[in-house]
């Protein structure tokens, strides 16, 4: 993951990376079966969920996760279940 750019509880949101599969026209490569990078995802909501996903199967489902989460998200912090609360 690239740091600095990704979303945080305080800047929430979604990024999804997937690199374009370069093939120049005369690399003899045009029409292999050579795969890119893998595409990454990582989503940060207010309440302070986050998550994380690589490869096209993982991503998917984290984007699946992430409207699931938002749609019933209220966006207010999860309490801290440390210390005197956690009891």
């Amino acid at each position: 993951m690239r740091t600095g750019i990704d979303p945080t509880p305080d800047a929430p949101g979604i990024r999804i990376f997937a690199p374009p599969v370069y093939r120049h026209p005369y690399d003899g490569a045009r029409w292999s079966m050579r795969h890119g990078a893998l595409p990454t995802a990582v989503y940060a909501c207010a309440c302070g969920l986050t998550g994380t996903a690589t490869g096209p199967e993982g991503v998917a489902a984290l984007v699946t996760e992430y409207d699931a989460h938002r749609s019933a998200c209220t966006g207010t912090p999860a309490p801290m279940l440390e210390g005197r609360h956690a009891a």
